[in-house]
């Protein structure tokens, strides 16, 4: 071969693992944005409210999460009130936690008598029939607006 030959063929060559290269690294980079994405697929069920008789009131419902990915609930909002927390029940002690895990094809089970969803100074009382809305807030999933249904005050679905 001469060097004119030679040239070409290096530069070739050079061309051809370069242009495999930046695709060896692009399929890379596509995959590990891939599976930094996945994103928990929560569904809420059951929700529901027992009608208050005071000015504050407690809030029940089922996280499913279907994905392989866990996530967190953060925090709840409502028109109805200003001062809606979440908590937990140890000891027959109800307190305030900053978040609930939702494991990974788990679930989060806000219950009667266990973790909750607690909303103070309420700025009206809804009454069996009526409905409150939420809007759960996650660490990684966007928000879910919740529509609760009011129930009579002793309703409890695990119970029956």
């Amino acid at each position: 071969m001469n060097r004119r030959t030679t040239r070409t063929t290096v530069r070739t060559a050079a061309a051809v693992i370069a242009l495999a290269t930046g695709l060896a690294l692009s399929g890379c980079s596509s995959d590990s944005k891939d599976a930094g994405s996945d994103k928990p697929e929560l569904k809420v069920s059951g929700a529901f409210m027992p009608q208050p008789a005071m000015d504050m009131a407690g809030a029940f419902l089922d996280i499913k999460n279907e994905s392989g990915t866990a996530d967190k609930l953060l925090s709840v909002t409502s028109p109805l009130s200003d001062d809606v927390t979440i908590h937990e029940t140890k000891n027959q002690k109800m307190q305030e936690v900053k978040s609930f895990d939702i494991p990974a094809k788990g679930e989060l089970n806000l219950e009667r008598g266990g973790n909750h969803i607690m909303f103070m100074g309420i700025k009206q009382k809804p009454k069996q029939g009526d409905e409150v809305e939420i809007e759960l807030h996650f660490e990684k999933s966007d928000p879910i607006k919740v529509t609760v249904p009011v129930e009579a005050p002793n309703h409890n679905p695990k119970k029956q």
